[in-house]
């Protein structure tokens, strides 16, 4: 099950499993100490995308985002536990039909461009350094008609 709502339609208990998943990946596990919560997950376009698991935790997560007429898909984020099952891969093919006919754009950790290009993404820019992790942009261009 996939379970998608808005910023103002999370319960409290829902958003604390959202945050909890993205501390623990982002900052604890890859020791990196940035501001994980950036403002953008409760702008009114902001779409938050995860599976539960049976007692109701997060087990992965993604967040689908308003950039114009563009869209981006990001924090990208699964639990070890959870791991191995496809479910990243599973809400990132969600993202990107929520995303259909736009522009999608994401900031890939390095290690991940070829897992991401298999979804359609091609790299669009220079590796940077984010928080001091090798980044790079990717990005799928909407069809044109």
């Amino acid at each position: 099950m996939i379970v998608e709502k808005r910023f103002a339609d999370l319960t409290t208990t829902e958003l604390y499993g959202l945050l909890r998943l993205r501390v623990d990946v982002f900052v604890v596990e890859q020791t990196c100490p940035y501001p994980e919560l950036d403002g953008r997950d409760a702008e009114p376009g902001t779409l938050h995308v995860w599976v539960p698991g049976a007692d109701g935790e997060v087990l992965s997560c993604i967040r689908v985002l308003e950039n114009g007429e563009d869209r981006a898909v990001g924090r990208v984020a699964t639990a070890a536990s959870a791991r191995g099952r496809g479910l990243s891969a599973q809400l990132v093919r969600r993202g990107l039909e929520l995303c259909a006919g736009r522009t999608v754009d994401i900031g890939a950790q390095a290690y991940l461009e070829g897992w991401y290009a298999r979804f359609g993404f091609q790299r669009s820019g220079e590796d940077y350094l984010e928080d001091g992790i090798p980044h790079l942009p990717m990005r799928m261009v909407a069809p044109t008609t």
